[in-house]
């Protein structure tokens, strides 16, 4: 999930499109403080032992590059299966790469077939149910004809934004799908800012961005505000498929739903095939371009940054991840351990636990910390003594009998807001980032005046956002990685879970991510391979860092990936919303961590506090 939150339009587009729901609750998120520095972690115990598909990925041999395959004359001709394996780590030890899973299930698909029904198994699940004993047929490596590796080819930098004036940019050309030999190529927009300093450290800072399907380029302005820049130079790459990249997935088709959306109901059957039609026509476009939607995934771009580093000639560098983007990096630090110096993970979304119905969490952690933070501020506990009840019981009441209204939005002039309980929850996800006005604006609608609400609801979608955002890319992670990892049951109970007297109908739509299971069946891409969920063990100094606002990813989240990260740093910073490093302190704990990553300056944490919140005057719930 991308987050823009810079002065007031910060919040709009991106509170629609990031990563708000990102996380299935694999434990329950350990409980802490707001506002302090949680001490450095112990090394995790096993807790059992890790799933089969949890074991670290073997490093790739020296020199070689990721995409490249090891001859074939090294290695057998057929693999025994043995306890604990998943065609992931079958391909990366008998191929040299994890990613080409599904040439040996394809080749083997007869033999899984039958291995599972005969174990009880409907299905091989595409390979995810797999049994010892089991010979497998390997592919041969097409060493005759060697695909070129990935290489970085220079090109004059954009224009805009300015920060790329006295940038170094370029292309990192890449295959598209490195599971098929002489497969086509991406070409994936680089750029390298210096640094501020004269004398900068030898070791750059590398950037994920979120979404997934923010264009990284576009975030450079924030990360320079924000001073990573300070001393380090910094390394952005557009991911597969975003905006700068080629090609891009954005999905026209899908941006004109969504600005569609707000006259519509939430959680109407027929909005969710609204959605799942503009899906297909985006489909139906790329593919008949060529694309191959089911290559743009999350293994794909941790591959895509281990063959960066190594086509820059960085020895080292420091990775800064945000949203979605801390997914791929806990990935990457899974699968290419080698170069990582350091890690930064902003608003942090595990893969372990990364499902639609994981978003309920984020949410209700939120809602609980703003309700606590306005009831220890005396004036907004008196003024709104009853704001969750009063919230949660505006949910029920607009689900029966939703408001039609009309406002005036920048931008777009005169529009149509239909809220019913569904856009209520959702907007309180937006709601997170100016969380000072959020008791107001519940009290004015329950006195009915729903037009604070409504022009903010509204400006989730504004004229001019069309093509921007990667709509492609999200739906082949969410649809392959997601997805496919929970059943409608479990995505229900997680709502259940978090606001159980909510009806079913709201409960039923994970935050932010309505009817994605109907658009991923327009879709249509393959089920991830269950090492793609993998707990991520690692010893690489980590600054996991949130905001106790986070309605998107919540600050649980960071020390949930904590726990088996043995030099992690936990920091929550009290009263802030997804995307802390635009804060001034978050940006000085973030630096203070490159310049000593075993000790950074969390000294200004403590001071962080919720900003007051914004009192109505009596009488304001007056009817207009």
């Amino acid at each position: 999930m991308p987050i823009r939150n810079r002065h007031t339009a910060r919040t709009a587009a991106a509170a629609a499109m990031c990563l708000t729901s990102l996380t299935v609750l694999c434990a329950a998120p350990a409980h802490g403080t707001s506002g302090a520095a949680a001490p450095r972690q112990k090394p995790a115990d096993r807790e059992g032992g890790p799933p089969p598909s949890s074991r670290p990925q073997p490093d790739l041999s020296p020199g070689q590059t990721a995409g490249e395959s090891t001859p074939a004359s090294s290695k057998p001709a057929t693999h025994t299966v043995a306890s604990g394996d998943t065609l992931w780590d079958i391909a990366q030890q008998t191929l040299g790469n994890a990613l080409r899973w599904d040439r040996v299930f394809t080749l083997n698909r007869q033999t899984l077939e039958d291995e599972a029904r005969r174990h009880g198994y409907a299905s091989s699940g595409r390979g995810h149910w797999i049994f010892p004993g089991t010979v497998l047929a390997l592919p041969q490596s097409p060493t005759a004809q060697p695909r070129p590796s990935s290489r970085f080819v220079p090109a004059p930098c954009p224009t805009r934004p300015e920060e790329l004036a006295d940038a170094r940019c370029g292309f990192l050309v890449v295959p598209e799908n490195r599971a098929r030999p002489f497969t086509r190529n991406l070409r994936l927009a680089v750029a390298i800012v210096p640094s501020v300093s004269p004398r900068p450290h030898p070791d750059p800072i590398v950037f994920f961005a979120g979404g997934p399907g923010a264009d990284a380029i576009g975030d450079i302005p924030q990360l320079t505000e924000a001073h990573l820049n300070r001393d380090r130079d910094l390394v952005v790459m557009s991911q597969r498929g975003t905006l700068s990249s080629q090609p891009a997935l954005t999905c026209p088709e899908i941006d004109r739903f969504y600005r569609q959306r707000v006259h519509l109901l939430y959680d109407a059957p027929s909005t969710g095939r609204s959605y799942a039609q503009a899906a297909a026509r985006c489909r139906d476009r790329l593919t008949a371009q060529g694309v191959d939607v089911a290559a743009y995934n999350t293994s794909e771009s941790a591959a895509d940054v281990a063959d960066l580093r190594r086509a820059l000639g960085i020895r080292r560098w420091n990775v800064f991840s945000h949203s979605y983007g801390t997914e791929l990096a806990l990935t990457y630090m899974r699968m290419f351990p080698e170069g990582i110096r350091s890690v930064t993970l902003d608003g942090v979304v595990p893969p372990s636990v990364a499902t639609p119905g994981w978003t309920w969490s984020s949410v209700k952690e939120s809602f609980d910390n703003i309700l606590k933070s306005c009831a220890a501020q005396s004036s907004c506990r008196q003024r709104y003594p009853n704001l969750g009840a009063t919230f949660l019981r505006l949910v029920r009441q607009l689900e029966a009998h939703p408001v039609t209204t009309n406002v005036t939005v920048a931008q777009a002039g005169m529009v149509k807001v239909v809220l019913d309980g569904g856009a209520l929850l959702n907007w309180m996800v937006r709601a997170s980032h100016e969380a000072a006005v959020f008791p107001l604006a519940v009290d004015e609608l329950a006195h009915g005046r729903p037009r604070r609400i409504a022009e903010q609801w509204a400006a989730m979608r504004l004229p001019g956002t069309e093509g921007v955002f990667a709509h492609g890319l999200s739906l082949s992670v969410w649809c392959s990685e997601w997805v496919p990892y929970e059943t409608p049951r479990e995505q229900l109970a997680h709502g259940l879970r978090a606001f159980p007297g909510v009806p079913h109908s709201v409960l039923a739509q994970p935050p932010q991510l309505a009817f994605l299971r109907q658009a991923c069946q327009a879709w249509d891409v393959p089920k991830a391979p269950a090492a793609v969920r993998a707990i991520t063990r690692s010893s690489i100094p980590t600054l996991a860092v949130s905001g106790s606002f986070d309605a998107q990813t919540g600050a649980g989240w960071g020390r949930y990936a904590a726990r088996t990260l043995s030099r992690s740093t936990v920091v929550t910073l009290a009263g802030l919303a997804h995307g802390t490093f635009i804060n001034p302190c978050a940006a000085q704990v973030i630096t203070s961590f490159y310049d000593d990553p075993e000790d950074p300056d969390t000294g200004c944490v403590a001071s962080v506090k919720p900003a007051p919140f914004v009192i109505g005057r009596t009488g304001a719930g007056t009817r207009e």
